[in-house]
């Protein structure tokens, strides 16, 4: 049986290695003041109509490079800078 619902991306319940890419997006959405999870909610969605949790976590732990550039940055270590207040938007 396989079982869909609707959940926001700040709400998912990540592991492994997607912890530290949500808890990242976490201190980058408070640093910034953006929606960072709304924005890449949207660039997830252009991925393709629904996914499963695997697939989110994998995008997560894996695409953080890609989930970077579609929030403008020019690559996950940039945002991980912006993130820890190192260096301004």
């Amino acid at each position: 049986m396989r079982i869909y619902k609707d959940i926001s991306l700040e709400e998912f319940e990540a592991w492994s290695g997607a912890v530290d890419t949500m808890d990242t997006l976490r201190r980058l959405e408070n640093e910034t003041g953006n929606d960072v999870f709304e924005l890449v909610e949207s660039c997830i969605n252009d991925l393709g109509d629904g996914m499963d949790e695997t697939e989110l976590n994998d995008i997560l732990w894996f695409e953080t490079d890609t989930i970077a550039e579609c929030l403008g940055y020019q690559d996950w270590e940039q945002l991980e800078r912006v993130a820890n207040g190192e260096i301004e938007e």
